[in-house]
């Protein structure tokens, strides 16, 4: 059976069973100020009724900023973006966030600075890993468990730590011009589906043909 973005449960068990701790999230997201793409995927250690909340906890319906996420991600349990509606204003002697107990004067601080978060396309986010406010994590980059990341990662690098330092890149730059070039996370399902080895196996000649013969 095809894979469909649309499926809540997508992982099903040789016997039957399906797996409710796994969820496609462009089934299961319902958020005006989160964007994810076909097949991301959100893994938890139970099942969840609002995975919004579950990763973006500050982002709100009224937030100023977004949280867009690519074709193919890959989100482990426990992993949060801390989203900008979660800053406190820093330019004075204290950070308390004094006008929001006021309905009043909540609204003076829609001048602090709001980025939106853009997780690109084949990214893995490792279990437990934190993502700052305005972070751009690039195509098919890795991110290791318990990781902070602070600022933006480039495409097919590993990064871990806190805050997270590039590990190394996982190809070399020829290498990734091509992958970012073919962009097969655009290929149609079936033609990604037929062609698993040649993804598994990182055989880039292979991938430019099947793109090639795609585009004829």
């Amino acid at each position: 059976m095809p894979l469909d973005p649309a499926t809540r449960f997508p992982v099903t068990l040789p016997d039957g069973r399906t797996i409710e701790t796994t969820v496609f999230l462009k089934a299961v997201l319902d958020h005006p100020r989160i964007e994810a793409g076909s097949f991301s995927y959100y893994s938890s250690h139970a099942p969840l009724d609002d995975i919004a909340s579950a990763i973006a906890p500050y982002l709100y319906p009224h937030s100023n900023e977004k949280l867009t996420i690519g074709n193919f991600v890959q989100i482990a349990a426990s992993v949060t973006f801390i989203t900008s509606s979660a800053n406190h204003p820093m330019g004075g002697v204290t950070a308390f966030p004094f006008r929001i107990f006021d309905p009043a004067t909540i609204g003076d601080y829609a001048d602090l600075p709001f980025k939106d978060t853009v997780v690109g396309n084949d990214v893995w986010i490792g279990s437990g890993a934190t993502i700052m406010p305005g972070v751009t994590i690039g195509d098919g980059a890795i991110i290791a468990a318990a990781s902070v990341v602070t600022r933006d990662v480039a495409p097919y690098v590993i990064v871990g730590g806190n805050p997270a330092e590039v590990i190394r890149k996982r190809f070399d730059d020829q290498t990734i011009a091509d992958l970012l070039a073919l962009r097969w996370w655009d290929w149609p399902i079936d033609v990604i589906m037929a062609h698993l080895t040649a993804l598994e196996s990182s055989d880039i000649a292979a991938l430019k043909a099947i793109a090639a013969k795609a585009q004829s």
